[in-house]
């Protein structure tokens, strides 16, 4: 999946997705969501709460949870 595919929408429409994969928000500061995850310990990651995330950011993040980038599509299309 090219770069171009992931979907540019903002912080807080990703932190429904990343919910939906089981990360959790832990804590909010100024204009970040942090979200951790039972399964997958150690891991912080953290979503801005910007009008529209960047794809290349949003790929980090995704790579940092674990998360196939074509799934995470997906779950952004259901929702």
């Amino acid at each position: 999946m090219g770069l171009t595919e992931l979907p540019l929408a903002n912080g807080r429409a990703h932190v429904k997705v990343f919910e939906a994969f089981g990360w959790v928000q832990r804590r909010s500061k100024k204009n970040h969501f942090a979200m951790t995850h039972p399964g997958v310990p150690g891991v912080v990651i953290s979503i801005p709460d910007h009008k529209e995330v960047g794809r290349q950011l949003l790929r980090t993040e995704l790579r940092k949870a674990g998360i196939d980038p074509a799934d995470y599509r997906k779950r952004y299309d259901r929702l």
